[in-house]
């Protein structure tokens, strides 16, 4: 019985498989029921068809965001912009020859499986460019993270407070490149699980001993602004509050420029002179140089060191010159960089028209030696006479612009380093250029006689004032004598006019006489329409 029972089953299977190589080949060429490749179910399809729909998957899984997660942060990102793929390998050639290849009990099997609706999957490998993940990561660092809150110093009545600092974190890049590919090969978009990325704690700088040491005036000084306008008085005022209390570690760069901008009424400044190409002109933040220059004196005698520092373009009043450092836009800047050992603060207030700022730190110069600065002016600016050309104005016409005439000058700083008052050393700490105000002259060359203009332009193009003058006055003259000349002409014309007249009504007084009736009517007739006109 139990031989008659196997040749059975064998007899069964071999003619289940001689059934299933009975199929037509476009039959045989398509994938078996309940067959998927990673989550792409492929049952029915050609291999062709197979391919495009395992293609379309990825395009689809392409477009899904994944969310990158840290302790501070998280943002999304697609799947595509990692660098996602997809690639199925020998799984479609597998999927197609599922249920055909093997030997007699394989093939039967595989048939049983499929006609009990039992689920075959081959493999999909998804994967993730490193590279782009990578680059993803490095860009969106600062997104990702927080960086430390250092600790820093409060002064209030003269003394300082410590104020304690808050840890940060930075990225670990490559662990953190390593659990978006595990992601990624997990497939594992549709379930919308978050990535943990990898952090290192960022401890801040500044712990209470290492402040604790800033306590020593290292700089100080003072500059006058009491003359100034309210709105000037504003704006150095608004400046100083911008830069006081700002706390630089060993290393740290400061910029005056950046602090202070942009130079706005949102920004907490008002319209005010400032110097613009040579002349006097009303901006935001004017006399925000002032704030600028009384920093840089200070910074210089703590011996901080200066990165950048440019020289008005004309002299200002509050400081000697090569003592000032100006401020415009982002094109001039007061750079400065704390060279010490140790962090150092600063102080900034102004009020009772006086600005002042003082740098603490720790003092480790010897108490013997000081440092002085010293101005010399090496060379004299002359002011000169501009004449410029205004076809606005008549010919004759000679005006004086607004604006200060003034003698420029070149000068020097001398940094100069006593020990026990006696002079050490004495060495050029800047050289500094500042232009002549000059006299600028409006030449009126607006005439109706070319002449007069080119008489006009020629002596602007000389520059010189006496020239002009003497020009205007000419044809300022020559231009009256014309007007006279055509009066006498135009009387001239009108009395040889009235003589012709008369002498007609001589000749013709008889004529008249006789037809004197006639013409009287005619003249009652013309008057009469001349009053109704």
């Amino acid at each position: 019985m139990k031989k008659l029972l196997a040749g059975g089953l064998i007899a069964g299977t071999v003619f289940a498989l001689s059934l299933l190589g009975a199929g037509d080949a476009k039959a045989q060429s398509r994938i078996a029921s309940n067959v998927e490749i990673g989550n792409v179910d492929v049952s029915g399809m050609t291999s062709l068809e197979a391919r495009n729909a395992i293609a379309s998957y990825a395009s689809e899984m392409g477009q899904k965001q994944v969310t990158l997660k840290t302790e501070d942060a998280s943002i999304k990102v697609s799947a595509a912009d990692l660098g996602f793929s997809a690639d199925s390998g020998d799984s479609v050639e597998s999927a197609v020859k599922y249920g055909r290849k093997g030997n007699l009990i394989e093939r039967y099997q595989s048939i049983r499986a499929i006609d009990a609706g039992k689920k075959k999957c081959l493999s999909l490998a998804t994967t993730a460019d490193e590279e782009k993940i990578r680059d993803f990561l490095k860009k969106n660092e600062s997104r990702l993270v927080k960086e430390p809150v250092d600790g820093t110093l409060k002064r209030e009545n003269g003394e300082f407070t410590y104020v304690a600092g808050t840890d940060g974190h930075s990225l670990d890049i490559d662990k953190s490149v390593v659990e978006v590919m595990n992601y990624v090969a997990d497939g594992g978009f549709d379930s919308g699980d978050t990535v943990d990325l990898v952090t290192k704690t960022k401890k801040p700088r500044g712990t209470e001993e290492e402040l604790s040491q800033v306590k020593d005036v290292l700089g100080k000084f003072s500059t006058d602004y009491s003359a100034s306008s309210a709105a000037r008085a504003q704006n150095v005022q608004n400046g100083a509050s911008k830069i006081n209390g700002t706390l630089l570690y060993p290393g740290d760069k400061f910029s005056v420029a950046k602090a202070l901008n942009p130079m706005t009424k949102e920004n907490g400044y008002a319209p005010a002179p400032s110097y613009e190409n040579g002349t006097t002109v009303e901006t935001y933040g004017g006399g925000i140089c002032q704030v600028s220059t009384t920093l840089y004196n200070a910074v210089i005698r703590s011996e901080l060191k200066v990165l950048t520092r440019s020289a008005h373009s004309m002299m200002v009043h509050y400081v000697q010159p090569s003592e000032d450092a100006a401020i415009a836009g982002f094109s001039k800047d007061f750079q400065f960089q704390n060279n010490t050992d140790y962090p150092v603060y600063i102080d900034g207030h102004a009020e009772g028209g006086v600005i002042t700022f003082t740098v603490y730190g720790k003092e480790t110069r010897d108490p013997d030696r000081t440092v002085e600065f010293e101005s010399e002016t090496t060379d004299t600016i002359k002011s000169k006479t501009k004449l410029v050309a205004d076809s606005s104005l008549p010919v004759g016409t000679i005006t004086k612009t607004d604006g200060s005439v003034h003698d420029g000058l070149k000068a020097r700083l001398w940094k100069i380093v006593k020990v026990n008052g006696k002079e050490e050393s004495r060495t050029v700490f800047n050289n500094s250029s500042y232009a002549a105000g000059d006299a600028v002259y409006s030449v009126g060359t607006k005439s109706d006689s070319a002449e007069a203009t080119a008489a006009m332009q020629t002596a602007i193009a000389s520059q010189d004032l006496g020239k002009a003058q003497a020009a205007a006055a000419k044809w300022r003259n020559a231009r009256s004598d014309t007007s006279e000349e055509d009066e006498k002409k135009q009387s001239e014309d009108t009395n040889e006019k009235k003589d012709e007249k008369n002498g007609s009504s001589k000749d013709d007084k008889s004529k008249a006489g006789k037809d004197s009736g006639k013409n009287s009517e005619k003249v009652s007739d013309k008057t009469s329409d001349s009053k109704k006109k």
